[in-house]
């Protein structure tokens, strides 16, 4: 985040990259195509994640009345019963974060790799800097999702605390292989962060960096922090503001600046 920062403030960007990225019609070339058809396989998925994430419920009523009568085996089981499938739901979710990270990897190698530099690489393959965008754009609507959405956290902590208590009485119950032990854990350490799939990308991202130490660091940090310039400078230049023809793309370049949960320094610098 410091380097992003330090890029968006300097002076000799004060009047942005020159260049103009075709969110709209960028198709790939034959040299981004193998890459750009493994990014697209994940990102089909990705408004699917976003549909059942945005009508995901929870169980509260049924773990309420459950745990106010612990002796209602009837109601034990209704509660369960109800969680089961939503913790399937979870476990798919966080599966798709892992499939995410591979291909923000496939990405990074693509568009910081020699000899181009970082905004030779976004004016090149535009159709991957439109899906590197896109990932941006997913995992930002699905943290804000998660967010408000308490019964993520309370299901799946539910879940966990009757797996283990029916481990303490002996008892078996059918979903319990739905969610090994092992996976629970690390379900449990994603949805514990208030941004899991911002986490997971970050992570993925200082991963990329700590294996390709022949890969000057600035190649991958200012690929992200020009593509947050050039999205800058194509909202503040009539010139390239006039090229979109549909009104959700200027929505799509500026996702979530006015947020309250934006960081004010970071509004101040792209306004």
């Amino acid at each position: 985040m410091g380097n992003l920062l330090k890029v968006l403030a300097c002076a000799e960007l004060e009047h942005g990259p020159i260049v103009f990225l075709d969110f709209e019609h960028a198709q790939p070339t034959e040299a981004e195509t193998a890459v750009w058809n493994q990014v697209s396989a994940v990102l089909e998925e990705a408004h699917g994640i976003l549909a059942e994430l945005q009508s995901y419920n929870g169980a509260g009523q049924e773990i309420r009345e459950a745990i106010q009568n612990p002796g209602d085996l009837a109601l034990q089981e209704k509660a369960w019963n109800a969680v089961c499938p939503l913790v399937a739901k979870l476990k798919r979710f966080y599966e798709f974060s892992l499939r995410l990270e591979n291909a923000l990897r496939s990405l990074l190698e693509a568009l910081t790799s020699p000899p181009y530099a970082p905004m030779q690489h976004l004016e090149r393959e535009q159709a991957l800097a439109k899906q590197f965008a896109e990932i941006l754009h997913f995992t930002l609507s699905f943290d804000e999702l998660k967010m408000t959405n308490p019964a993520i956290q309370n299901d799946f902590s539910y879940y966990r605390r009757t797996i283990s208590r029916n481990r303490l009485n002996n008892q078996q119950l059918d979903a319990e292989n739905e969610v090994n032990n092992e996976m629970a854990n690390r379900m449990s350490l994603f949805y514990a962060e208030a941004t899991p799939m911002l986490k997971t990308l970050s992570n993925a991202t200082t991963k990329f960096v700590s294996e390709n130490k022949t890969l000057p660091i600035e190649d991958t940090t200012d690929c992200l922090s020009t593509m947050a310039c050039v999205c800058r400078v194509m909202l503040e230049t009539p010139e390239y503001r006039c090229r979109f023809t549909n009104t959700d793309t200027m929505l799509y370049t500026t996702r979530h600046l006015n947020d309250d949960s934006t960081s004010k320094q970071i509004r101040a610098l792209l306004q």
